[in-house]
């Protein structure tokens, strides 16, 4: 009886930006500005809790930290969804997580959508801090507010990298009505940022060592 072969692991397609030429070295956190997206008690508990929210927040604490320590200017940014919405930021269920709450001095910008450059002043707080190319993206969810504010920074001119083990999301149905896990949405996200918008680094560490 014949065993029926394995099928082979197809090969992986160059990525845009190896095919328009984008350089592809991750930065040094010190060299960077750190953009900190939506840690906000709204996806620990509730309708909006995230796979692995926990784990990631604790990641966004250490980058955090090292930012502070290497002198990384550092901006927060929050989503409004108004009142009685799991993201009114007057209510303690948009507050920051006290985990990565601000410092005096620490912007905070205030975004009604997905990609935090739109119709907010990220972009003039990102030039009044002295910020160069690169940014390094953190925070809550993966496949929305985080890539699309890379995409955002990317348009601008800025040169994203998202920190993976500090971001999280959650399952969610799909068009043929299947579910695609938080694990699977998480690394498809990563990857399109991958693709063109910017870098991916896998820990903290990565930007640290």
């Amino acid at each position: 009886m014949n065993t029926p072969a394995t099928p082979a692991t197809p090969a992986p397609s160059a990525t845009l930006r190896e095919v328009v030429g984008l350089d592809n070295a991750l930065p040094r956190l010190a060299d960077t500005t750190l953009v900190l997206i939506d840690f906000q008690e709204t996806y620990r508990r509730g309708v909006m809790a995230l796979d692995g929210a926990e784990q990631a927040l604790a990641a966004g604490a250490r980058l955090l930290a090292a930012a502070r320590a290497a002198g990384t200017p550092v901006v927060h940014i929050v989503n409004d969804g108004g009142e009685g919405t799991p993201y009114d930021i007057h209510a303690e269920i948009g507050q920051i997580s006290p985990e990565v709450a601000p410092r005096d001095g620490e912007p905070v910008v205030v975004k009604r959508v997905p990609n935090a450059f739109h119709d907010t002043d990220l972009d003039k707080t990102l030039r009044e801090l002295g910020a160069g190319t690169d940014l390094v993206l953190a925070g809550f969810m993966t496949h929305m507010c985080v890539q699309f504010t890379a995409q955002g920074a990317f348009y601008r001119g800025y040169r994203p990298t998202v920190v993976a083990e500090a971001t999280a999301t959650r399952p969610l149905p799909s068009p043929d009505g299947t579910v695609v896990p938080a694990a699977a949405l998480q690394t498809a996200s990563l990857t399109t940022v991958a693709d063109l918008f910017g870098l991916v680094a896998r820990t903290v560490n990565d930007l640290t060592a």
